[in-house]
């Protein structure tokens, strides 16, 4: 199958997992690289980036910048409108994987 297909219905599978981890931490970029790839998506910071400000943009998430080691990172949290967006996607998933499971 075609890599671009499968990177544009990804994208939306990749949207959910950041939603879930930043509702249960603040999230930063380098950390949430590392746990999509644990799951078997292959993003570049590139990538990813652009994402979380596009999220941050919606009302999705919400950035807090810290110091940490004398360089700035920015920390990601969900917001009440991100948490609603999670809830109707989880629905949505969970009606998708009953009816496309064998």
């Amino acid at each position: 199958m075609e890599d671009k297909v499968l990177r544009k219905l990804f994208l939306g599978f990749i949207h959910i997992h950041i939603l879930h981890h930043a509702k249960e931490h603040p999230i930063f970029g380098v950390w949430m690289l590392e746990e999509l790839r644990e799951h078997g998506y292959s993003i570049s910071s590139g990538s990813l980036y652009p994402i979380l400000h596009s999220m941050k943009s919606d009302g999705l998430l919400i950035r807090e910048d810290k110091n940490v080691e004398g360089k700035v990172r920015k920390y990601y949290t969900i917001t009440e409108k991100g948490d609603l967006v999670l809830n109707e996607a989880r629905k949505k998933a969970y009606e998708l994987f009953k009816e496309i499971k064998e």
